[in-house]
């Protein structure tokens, strides 16, 4: 595993420790206690007034579904993400009985950030996608229209990153995690006033 981000006052270990590799061990599986820990944990994420638009497809790997999420990324993606053990897609609904959801977006995000926190509690690593065709998803699993993919995730366990085919992609697998300093993240007063 990769060492934690430093940073310049500490912070919650599973905020440190968390990060996005590419490279998966083939050869791991995750639990369906994992898996149900995974999804827990997105279900009790904060949401516009309890709104909860966030929903989940997902897959293990040897099975249809896995390979249905995992058909619908680009190929970028797929050069490494077969290895995981756990496919997902999230979904944001876009309406309910009241009609349209406000912030479904914002909801369905930290629902996913719920997720991948929790995925470093249980000593998985995840890896968020925005490479991936929607309109796919929306045809392999019969989506309503009010169902909106956003974003495809890869769940296991982390490998070395010699399993990744293409140089540069080791080389960004080894690369230190890097932010924007305080000084430009968070202003006070009036736009670039660094806060901090």
């Amino acid at each position: 595993m990769r060492k934690p981000a430093v940073t310049s006052v500490p912070i919650a270990s599973l905020m440190a420790e968390r990060w996005s590799p590419r490279a998966f061990d083939a050869s791991a599986a995750v639990t369906p206690e994992q898996v149900k820990a995974l999804l827990e944990a997105a279900r009790w994420a904060p949401s516009f007034g309890n709104t909860q638009p966030a929903r989940y497809l997902m897959g293990l790997r040897g099975t249809p579904s896995f390979d249905g999420i995992l058909a619908t990324l680009n190929s970028g993606n797929r050069a490494w993400a077969h290895r995981a053990s756990l496919l997902l897609v999230g979904v944001m609904v876009t309406t309910n009985e009241k009609g349209p959801v406000p912030y479904a977006e914002y909801g369905l995000g930290l629902a996913s950030e719920n997720l991948v926190l929790q995925a470093v509690e249980l000593g998985l690593v995840a890896h968020q996608m925005a490479g991936f065709s929607a309109d796919a998803v929306r045809s392999a699993f019969s989506l309503p229209d009010d169902a909106v993919p956003k974003v495809a995730i890869a769940v296991g366990s982390p490998a070395s990153p010699d399993v990744l085919e293409e140089d540069w992609r080791i080389e960004r697998e080894k690369a230190d995690r890097v932010r924007v300093p305080l000084a430009d993240f968070a202003f006070t007063g009036q736009w670039g006033t660094p806060a901090l």
